[in-house]
C-alpha cells in the first residue's frame, strides 16, 4: 500500500483550440481542477457556480495564468432552466462554438431515509439528477445543430453502484447520472457527440478535509487500495481523457476513479 502523494501531470496541449463549460467550478474541488487541467491542455473555458464570491475568486486565479481571453464565468444555478440557458449561449458567444461540457454540479448530505424529508430528497435530486439532465440537453441541442461534434462528460459517482448508509437520496441521483448518460449516449452518437462519466470514489480537498471527522477520513481512506484519498487533480484527468480524442470510441461510458476494493 502506498500512501505517498502522486507527482502531477501537466498538459500536453491535448484540446487546443476547444471550447469547454464546466459546471461547479469554483473552489479546490474537482470542478475546480477540471478548469485548470481544461486550460493546461489548450482549451478556452467557461466557468459556472452557485456561489458567485467563490467562483469571481476562481476567475481571477485562472485569468492569471492563462489569460483573460481563456477565462470567462458566469453563475449558474443548474436547477433554474433560464440560467443554464445564459451560460451555454455565452459559452457559444463567447468562443464561437461548443466543444466539451463537463457536468460537475452536484449535491449530497447524509440522513437515513426513514428520517428524511420529502425537501431534501427533492433538493438532491435537483441539483444533481435534474441539473446535469438541463445542462445536458442544452449542451447536445446546440451540438447536433452547430454540427462539429463535441463532447460531455458527467460526475457521478461511485455511490451509483455501491450502497452506503444515510445516502438514499445521492446513490438514487448518481444512478441516474449514469442511466441518463448511457442512453443520452446512444442519441447523441448519431449527430458525432460522445457522452461519458467518471464515478469518482473519495476525492478530498483541504477545504473538505476541515469539515470531515479524522474517524470518518481515517475510515474511507483505509478502504482505497492506495490507503489515501485520490486528489481531485486525478478525477480531473480521467476527465481530460475522456474530452480528448484518446477516447474518441468510447459512448455511454461509466469510468470508475477509484483504488477503493470490494
Amino acid at each position: 500500500m502506498s500512501t505517498s502523494s502522486p507527482q502531477y501531470v501537466y498538459g500536453h496541449r491535448l484540446l487546443e483550440g476547444r471550447s469547454a463549460v464546466v459546471t461547479a467550478a469554483a473552489g479546490a474541488g474537482i470542478g475546480g481542477a477540471t478548469a485548470r487541467r481544461l486550460l493546461e491542455e489548450g482549451a478556452k473555458v467557461v466557468i459556472s457556480d452557485t456561489h458567485a464570491r467563490r467562483l469571481k475568486e476562481s476567475a481571477a486565479d485562472l485569468t492569471e495564468t492563462f489569460g483573460q481571453d481563456r477565462v470567462t464565468a458566469l453563475p449558474c444555478d443548474v436547477t433554474d432552466e433560464e440560467q443554464v440557458t445564459a451560460l451555454f449561449d455565452l459559452a457559444e458567444q463567447q468562443h464561437g462554438r461548443l466543444d466539451i461540457v463537463v457536468n460537475n454540479a452536484g449535491l449530497g448530505g447524509t440522513t437515513d431515509l426513514v428520517d428524511m424529508s420529502y425537501e431534501q430528497w427533492s433538493k438532491v435530486l435537483d441539483v444533481t439528477l435534474n441539473g446535469t439532465f438541463r445542462c445536458t440537453r442544452a449542451a447536445l441541442q446546440r451540438m447536433k445543430a452547430a454540427g462539429n461534434g463535441g463532447v460531455v462528460v458527467n460526475n457521478a459517482s461511485v455511490i451509483g453502484w455501491r450502497a452506503q448508509k444515510g445516502q438514499t437520496h445521492y446513490a438514487a441521483a448518481k444512478a441516474g447520472v449514469m442511466a441518463l448518460t448511457r442512453c443520452a449516449a446512444l442519441e447523441a452518437a448519431e449527430f458525432g457527440v460522445r457522452v461519458n462519466a467518471v464515478a469518482p470514489s473519495l476525492a478530498m480537498h483541504p477545504h473538505l478535509v476541515k469539515v470531515t471527522t479524522p474517524e470518518l477520513l481515517e475510515e474511507l481512506t483505509a478502504q482505497e487500495a492506495f490507503g489515501r484519498y485520490a486528489e481531485p487533480w486525478e478525477v480531473a484527468n480521467v476527465i481530460v481523457f475522456l474530452a480528448s480524442g484518446y477516447s474518441s470510441y468510447l459512448a455511454g461510458e461509466v469510468i470508475s476513479v477509484s483504488s477503493q476494493h470490494p
